[in-house]
């Protein structure tokens, strides 16, 4: 497989089987007697397409209430997979979902490399991550590389950013049939639920973590400029609210948004990927964790592993701007 090329081979049980249509025979003419007995078969038919009508809008709520999720529109979003019994998450599942939906972004610039990951919204390239974890090739004119599941790469460029929020979406070149991630319901999300996390921490692929939502609508400001984030593995560390004399917050560009908090685990390179609940939806972009050495911890630094205090931003707060960052604005 070529890296600038990617087939559908890896789509697994998720790829479409394509119908085929066998030519019918011409009817015969139908005569008066002929034309009587299709009556009947009619209204027969009609009444079985009737029942099976009702039977299958029971049986389709029950399927939709099992695989998936109402949110506010009325819509439904499909899971992936399915909760197990206590409504915990089956992380084993989530992964093999998910995963490959999950990239890592790697961003070389003139003063140094910064990795995080991205989230996998079309087939044919476009993939969703932090603005921080791809300024500097926003402005400090580096180049961002993605690296999927299998291992193949391609270069990216970016197509829409939203600095407020810290959000953003790259288009990575020559590829195809790339497995999406779903998007969820982030207002569903309760105090309590299972979520995991996918990501690239410490350039460590594809690590998985999980955990609860330990609180919900957290304010937080970020720094997103690469200036700052650079020497910190491209990685976020928030300005919470009575720590600010702790952080450097406001020197550089920021973002601020009210979070889901969790207790799974995130560090440095886990900047753009997943939070995900039970079912396999996406319900928040990871972004940012408290360190105790405030935003001056660096990736190597012993003080600078996760302590159970993440971030990331709702998943229905970027749906309000994904449109437009899909089709390349700059907000």
């Amino acid at each position: 497989m070529s890296d600038q090329q990617r087939s559908t081979e890896d789509q697994g049980p998720y790829a479409y089987a394509g119908w085929t249509t066998t030519p019918q025979p011409a009817e015969a003419p139908v005569g008066p007697v002929r034309k009587g007995f299709l009556k009947g078969r009619l209204a027969l038919v009609t009444a079985v397409a009737t029942a099976a009508a009702l039977i299958g809008g029971v049986t389709g709520g029950l399927v939709a209430g099992d695989r998936g999720t109402a949110t506010a529109s009325g819509s439904t979003v499909v899971s992936p997979v399915s909760a197990e019994s206590d409504g915990t998450a089956n992380v084993a599942a989530v992964n093999t979902a998910v995963s490959p939906a999950v990239v890592q972004i790697t961003v070389k610039t003139a003063t140094g490399t910064s990795t995080g990951t991205g989230v996998v919204l079309t087939s044919d390239g476009q993939i969703l991550t932090n603005y921080h974890v791809v300024s500097g090739a926003v402005s400090g004119g580096g180049q961002a590389t993605v690296t999927f599941k299998d291992g193949s790469t391609a270069e990216a460029t970016v197509t829409g950013t939203d600095e407020s929020l810290d959000v953003a979406v790259i288009t990575a070149a020559g590829v195809s049939g790339l497995r999406t991630a779903t998007l969820g319901d982030s207002d569903a999300v309760q105090v309590g639920d299972s979520v995991v996390a996918i990501g690239n921490p410490e350039g460590l692929t594809g690590t998985v973590t999980s955990g609860i939502i330990s609180a919900k609508d957290r304010p937080v400001t970020v720094q997103v400029d690469d200036s700052t984030t650079s020497g910190n593995g491209g990685f976020g560390f928030p300005n919470l609210p009575g720590l600010q004399s702790r952080s450097s917050a406001g020197s550089g560009d920021t973002a601020s948004y009210k979070a889901l908090q969790t207790d799974a685990a995130l560090n440095p390179g886990n900047s753009g990927g997943p939070l995900i609940n039970a079912s396999g939806q996406v319900i928040g972009i990871n972004s940012a964790m408290y360190s105790a050495s405030g935003s001056s911890a660096t990736a190597g630094s012993g003080s600078a592993g996760s302590v159970g205090l993440g971030f990331a931003i709702p998943i229905n707060d970027i749906k309000q701007v994904l449109p437009k960052l899909q089709a390349g604005q700059r907000l």
